[in-house]
C-alpha cells in the first residue's frame, strides 16, 4: 500500500485529494498547523474523516517538517498548504510568502535530506503568469506575477524546478487555473456569488456587491484536478503542467449563471462596488492545457456552466461532489 502525505488535507484541493487517493488504495496522512485543533470540516463533509490519519506540522518549522516525514515515511507528498486567497495576499505579504515559498523549501529540502525517491507534488498557479490576454499559457509561457500570492507561489515553482534539476529530486508543480467547488470557503467570490444567489432566491430578494465583473478566467471543477495532481508523480519523470479547461469566460457570465440557476436575472439583484477592486488585477486569463493531455491523458470534463450547476446544487443541500 503506497502512502501520501497531503500538506493542507483541510482545504478544497486537499480534501479532494485525500477522496481520490483513498479510492486508489493509498493510506493518507494529512497535516494541519494543529491537527489536534483542527475540525477538518472538508473531509467531514466528503465524508473521508475517519479514513485519514493526521498530523501537525508547519512548513515554516523545518524540523517540524523533518518529524513529519521521519514518521511517516511517505511515498508521495503533496503540497496544497500556504496563504490560498490572492485577495488576502495584498494584506498579508510577508506571510503570504512565508507559508508559500519557505514552506515549499522546507519541504524540499527534508526530502533531499531524507530521501530522493520521495515523489513530490507543489501546488502552483496559473497567477504567475500574470496577463494572457493574447497568446493561451502553457508551459513556457513566462512568469509576470503581478500579486504577492503570485510571486510567492513563482518563487516556490522555481524552488522546485531547482531540485528537480540540481538534486535529482522526483518533483513538479501543477500550474492549476482556477478551480471551484462547494468546498471553497465564501471569501472566494465564486463561492460568494453561488451562495449570495442561492440566497436572494430564498429570501425573495436582496443585493449583492462585486468588484470587476470585467474580468475573464478559466473556470474548472476541483475533483477534476486533483486527479492530475496524482498524475503527474505517475510519470517516470515528473514534470510541470499547466491544468485548466482550455475555455476563458468573464466573471460575469458567472454571476449570470448562477443567478439563472435559480431562475432570477442577475441584474436586478448585483452591483458594482470599487472598494472590492484589487490593487492590481489580472484582466485576462487563458490557458493551453494541451500538453497534460498528450503527456497525461487528463483532460477536464466540465466547464463554467457545469461547475456554476454544480456548486449551486450543494448550496441548496445537495451533494458536494
Amino acid at each position: 500500500m503506497k502512502k501520501a502525505l497531503v500538506c493542507g488535507i483541510s482545504g478544497q484541493d486537499g480534501a479532494y485529494l485525500a477522496r481520490f487517493l483513498l479510492d486508489k488504495g493509498y493510506a493518507v496522512v494529512g497535516t494541519s498547523r494543529d491537527a489536534q485543533m483542527s475540525a477538518f470540516a472538508n473531509l467531514d463533509r466528503l465524508g473521508i474523516v475517519d479514513r485519514v490519519s493526521v498530523a501537525s506540522m508547519s512548513l515554516t518549522d523545518f524540523r517540524s517538517v523533518l518529524q513529519v516525514l521521519v514518521r511517516h515515511e511517505p511515498d508521495e507528498i503533496y503540497n496544497l498548504a500556504g496563504q490560498s486567497s490572492v485577495g488576502l495576499s495584498f494584506d498579508q505579504p510577508v506571510e503570504t510568502l512565508e507559508s508559500i515559498s519557505v514552506g515549499c523549501l522546507n519541504l524540499l529540502e527534508a526530502v533531499r535530506f531524507l530521501d530522493g525517491d520521495i515523489r513530490v507534488y507543489n501546488a502552483g498557479s496559473s497567477e504567475c503568469f500574470g496577463e494572457s490576454a493574447a497568446t493561451p499559457a502553457c508551459e513556457t509561457t513566462a512568469f509576470r506575477p503581478r500579486s504577492p500570492y503570485a510571486v510567492a507561489k513563482a518563487a516556490a515553482f522555481w524552488q522546485v524546478a531547482n531540485y528537480r534539476e540540481a538534486y535529482g529530486l522526483k518533483a513538479c508543480s501543477g500550474i492549476l487555473f482556477n478551480h471551484e467547488s462547494p468546498l471553497r470557503p465564501e471569501r472566494f467570490v465564486t463561492q460568494k456569488i453561488v451562495r449570495a444567489a442561492v440566497r436572494i432566491a430564498a429570501e425573495g430578494g436582496g443585493r449583492l456587491k462585486l468588484g470587476n465583473l470585467s474580468i475573464e478566467r478559466d473556470w474548472g471543477w476541483a475533483p477534476e484536478y486533483v486527479e492530475a495532481m496524482w498524475a503527474m508523480l505517475q510519470i517516470e519523470r515528473p514534470e510541470d503542467f499547466v491544468i485548466a479547461t482550455g475555455h476563458t469566460v468573464p466573471l460575469e457570465s458567472f454571476v449570470a449563471e448562477a443567478f439563472a440557476a435559480v431562475g432570477l436575472d442577475w441584474r436586478d439583484h448585483v452591483e458594482t462596488d470599487t472598494a472590492l477592486m484589487r490593487p492590481s488585477d489580472l484582466q485576462v486569463s487563458r490557458a493551453d492545457p494541451s500538453h497534460a493531455e498528450q503527456m497525461l491523458g487528463w483532460r477536464a470534463e466540465l466547464r463554467m456552466a457545469d461547475v456554476v450547476r454544480r456548486m449551486v446544487a450543494a448550496a441548496q443541500g445537495g451533494d458536494p461532489g
